[in-house]
């Protein structure tokens, strides 16, 4: 088996994650990576929830256009069944998978893979999403990344919600989500009070 291989061979794998609100360049710096591990030869799977369908529903697609061939995937455990006889492994929309991603994730490094993480940190309310906490605490590397302030032009960390809805997954674009920082976020919020 693949993972008995690496592990005989001593390779070490880790955990990177990519975070930040909407609009910060997750996804762009995701592909950006795994696209320089496939110039350096290396076998390299890509997966992304099923639900995510806005821009194509197999390619990861930043914003920008970029993209980049993915398999969707109903949950994290059909990763770790697919991710055989790879060197890296990338994950977007992080956020949206199952509290069993963080363990995925560990047995895939612990077994000489080079994971690569992308998801929004935050929710539309500016709490901590899904798994993306505990990967977060469990990564060798952390890149938050941001977008800019669509009211005041500073670093913006909140992926504010512009149309009424209550529930925590609403996949959306530039006409539902606005990039804000702290102090924005917090005067559109108490607004909604």
């Amino acid at each position: 088996m693949f993972l008995e291989k690496i592990k005989k061979e001593g390779r070490s794998g880790w955990i990177e994650v990519i975070c930040g609100s909407m609009f910060s360049g997750k996804t762009e710096e995701l592909i950006r990576r795994l696209k320089r591990a496939q110039i350096a030869k290396m076998k390299v799977e890509i997966f992304k929830p099923s639900i995510d369908i806005r821009y194509d529903e197999n390619d990861v697609v930043s914003h920008d256009s970029n993209h980049i061939h993915s398999t969707p995937v109903e949950n994290s455990n059909n990763i770790m069944i697919l991710a055989q006889d790879v060197d890296v492994v990338g994950i977007d929309e992080a956020q949206f998978f199952d509290e069993g991603l963080p363990d995925v994730c560990n047995y895939l490094a612990n077994n000489g893979i080079r994971v690569i993480v992308a998801g929004l940190d935050m929710d539309y309310l500016g709490k901590p999403f899904g798994p993306m906490p505990a990967l977060m605490s469990i990564a060798e590397y952390v890149t938050k990344v941001h977008a800019i302030c669509m009211k005041c032009g500073n670093l913006a960390q909140y992926s504010h919600r512009m149309v009424h809805n209550d529930k925590r997954i609403m996949l959306g674009e530039t006409e539902s989500y606005q990039p804000l920082c702290r102090s924005c976020f917090v005067e559109e919020f108490n607004k909604k009070k």
